[in-house]
Order: structure tokens, then sequence, then C-alpha cells
């Protein structure tokens, strides 16, 4: 709790950064800015009045807060009194309607802004022309689309204010569930629960929900659920995980063992109740070790066992992006303490996230690199750098210059010396 403390005392005595360059502005005001103006008939039907702090107003002003790593509301009520945000002019607006209105507004508002931006931002990626590692290209000639998903829980809140001051210890603001598009590294879907205890199983069904026919997920030991991969199965939606110790099972069928790897076809459940379902067990020899994997996809011309293995590994695309909200874009912070307050910025987060990731994949473009190449703190630490040149007369569009300088600025990856397999 006093880490967590000396952290958000640390951010509040920031300077506030400067706006976003104008084409990052331009662009949420292209892809935010309408959605919140369609959802205006749903702000009716739940009930809210016509006033000065509307959907887009406050989504503005929460967007800025986030982005401009405004350390305190009270800052951030100043800076729109003199400066304005995004799209909305200078407003005059007092700090007590806006810290009413962060715990009244229905979050499912922003939540639905996310929701709508999501399919533009999926748009914009397919059309960019830029490689894509060649394993996951051969992947995606037999599936939909490669997904990972996994939770996050999110850090303590701090008990400055309000009822939070009488509970005793840590009070942890919730947890994320997140399933991403392991091609494009933007969301397909993201879940917030208000209980950070809540098991990973708990949100099966909405993912089963969710997924593509025909597409390939990535998760770990955490959704370890037979009845789950039955209906994986049943549905065409295929599955890649590693092996949870002391599986129970039976061989079916031998597959291969060549070059490392070794591969079996086994039966999981109860024959007797009928719950029995045959999958493909995966094991990759790597220095010593055994790397078990586990998938419902049974063909090998689909999946090569070195193929499950490596996909196994982009199930780090969840977590690296769980790392940029939470680091870079600063949800291990939280402004005011109620729980719908901070699902308006988990959402908000989540809609800069889309933003940084469509520049990174843009600047990828310009560097003919494939994205995993690409830093995307390093992306956001050059913003300041293309601000800073803009004002030296610069005309360079703000991935032109990253690309330009991308050298400079630490843009491109170090190669890993990971092998891809493990």
């Amino acid at each position: 709790m006093r880490h967590t403390r000396a952290i958000a005392l640390d951010r509040s005595k920031r300077p506030t950064i400067a706006p976003p360059p104008e084409e990052i502005e331009q662009l949420l005001a292209e892809v935010v800015q309408p959605n919140t103006f369609s959802l205006i008939r749903l702000y009716q039907e739940m009930g809210l009045r016509a006033r000065t702090l509307t959907l887009p107003v406050m989504l503005a002003f929460v967007l800025s807060l986030i982005w401009r790593q405004i350390g305190a509301v009270s800052e951030a009520v100043r800076v729109i009194k003199q400066e304005g945000m995004l799209w909305q002019p200078p407003i005059r607006v007092t700090q007590q309607a806006i810290s009413q209105r962060l715990r009244e507004m229905p979050a499912a508002l922003f939540e639905a802004v996310l929701n709508e931006v999501l399919p533009l931002m999926h748009q914009r990626w397919r059309q960019r022309q830029r490689p894509l590692p060649p394993e996951l290209q051969r992947v995606l000639a037999h599936f939909s689309r490669v997904a990972a998903v996994d939770g996050s829980t999110l850090d303590a809140l701090i008990k400055k204010t309000g009822l939070l001051r009488e509970i005793e210890g840590s009070v942890l603001a919730g947890k994320m569930m997140g399933l991403l598009d392991v091609a494009s590294q933007l969301p397909l879907k993201i879940w917030y629960g208000e209980n950070s205890a809540a098991h990973d199983q708990s949100w099966w069904e909405a993912i089963i929900e969710t997924l593509e026919t025909e597409s390939l997920t990535l998760f770990d030991l955490g959704f370890v659920n037979y009845g789950r991969y039955r209906q994986l199965t049943v549905e065409h939606k295929y599955f890649v995980t590693r092996v949870k110790s002391r599986m129970d099972y039976r061989v079916v069928q031998a597959l291969t063992n060549e070059e490392g790897v070794r591969e079996w076809l086994i039966a999981v459940g109860s024959k007797e109740e009928k719950s029995e379902q045959v999958l493909r067990l995966v094991a990759v020899e790597w220095e010593g070790k055994s790397y078990c994997y586990l998938s419902n996809v049974l063909e090998r011309s689909r999946l090569t066992g070195a193929t499950i293995a490596y996909l196994y590994r982009q199930r780090w695309r969840i977590e690296e992006a769980f790392k940029v909200v939470k680091r870079q874009l600063g949800l291990a912070y939280f402004h005011a303490g109620s729980i719908n307050a901070i699902c308006l910025q988990v959402w908000a987060t989540w809609l800069l996230y889309c933003v940084l990731i469509d520049l990174t994949d843009s600047v990828a473009e310009e560097l003919k690199q494939p994205f995993k190449a690409i830093s995307v703190e390093m992306v956001y630490r050059g913003l300041y750098h293309y601000s800073q040149a803009l004002k030296r007369g610069e005309t360079l569009s703000v991935s032109q210059y990253l690309a330009q300088n991308a050298k400079l600025l630490g843009i491109v990856k170090r190669p890993s010396k990971r092998p891809l397999l493990i």
C-alpha cells in the first residue's frame, strides 16, 4: 500500500504534458468523436439530460487526462478551462461537477464507444501493407484469425476519500479480461469485473461467444477446462494451451517423433460418462527441458508440432498489451476511487491503446518491418521528440518522422536471441 501511495504522489507532482500532436488529435477526432455522437440516443434512453458535461465533453476530458498524464482532476479542470481538450474548446466547469460526473456518468457509454471504434481500427490495420511473420502467415492460411486471451488484476486504490478510508488493507481496482488479435495487436474485446479475485474461468462463456468460427485462440493454464474444450471443438473453434501437470489421459495414437518434437493423439475425460474427447499432445525438447502443449487441432497439415510451440509464445502479445496500458498509459494509477470512475478510465485507456497501436503499425509500414519489430513504448516516447521537431519547422508526418529517426529513438527492437519454438 505504501508503494502505491508513493507512485501516486510522485505522479501528482509531474508537470502536465503538452497536448498530443495534431495528427493524433485528428485521429482521435476521426475515429472517436463521431461514435460519441452516434450514442446520443443511448445517452437519452438512460435518462441523462443535455447539460454542459455531455458524453463528448467527458470523453475528451478523460482521454486528455490519461494521454497527457495529468496528475490530478483539479489540474485537468484548470487545463480544460484555459486550453480546452481535444475537440472540446475551453469551457467553464467546476472540479465538483467533474468529480460528480465521473461518479455518475454510466460507464457503459464509454464501453460502447470502444466497441464502436474497434472495428474501425481493425479496418485501418487491414488496409496497410507491412510484412507479417512467415510463421503467422502460414497459420492464418488455415484459420480465420489467431487470438490470445488472458486476465490482469488492476492495482490497489489509494484510500484518500470516501468509504474506502474505513477499509483496512489494500483495495484492488478490479480485473480486466482481454481478447487480443495476435496479428494486429488490437483488442477484439475487453471485459472488466469489479471482483479482483474473479477466476479467469468466469469469463469462458463470454469468450466463446465472442470467438469466430475457425479461429484459433491461445491461453494459459488458468483456463484449463475440458468441458469448455469440448464446447470449442463442437463449435469449430480451436485452441493451443499448455498441459496441466498430472493430466489424466490415455494415448490413442502416437503421431511422430522427430527433431525433438513428439506428438500423440490422446483421450481426456470419462468414456463411461460420454465426456471423453480426443486432443493432440505435443512435446518439444529444448536444452534438456520438455515443453508440452495441448490443442484440438488434430491435423498436422494445419499445424505442425513446431508451429504449435511457436504459437504458444505469441500468447505473450496480450501480456504486452496489458503492460502498455498499465505502464505507458497509466492504468496503474486511478484518478478516483469509485467503480464507475475506474470503468471510465479503463475504457478510455483502451481507446488510447488502439490509437497508439495504430500509430505503431503505420511506423512499421513506413519501415517495411513486421509490427513485432517495432517498440510501442519507444513510439510513445518518440512523440515528445516529434512535437519538438514541429516547433523547429519540420513538416514530416508523425509516422514519417519516427521512421526516419528510428535508430536514434530506438524504435526498432533488437533481434531476440531466443529461438522461435519456445
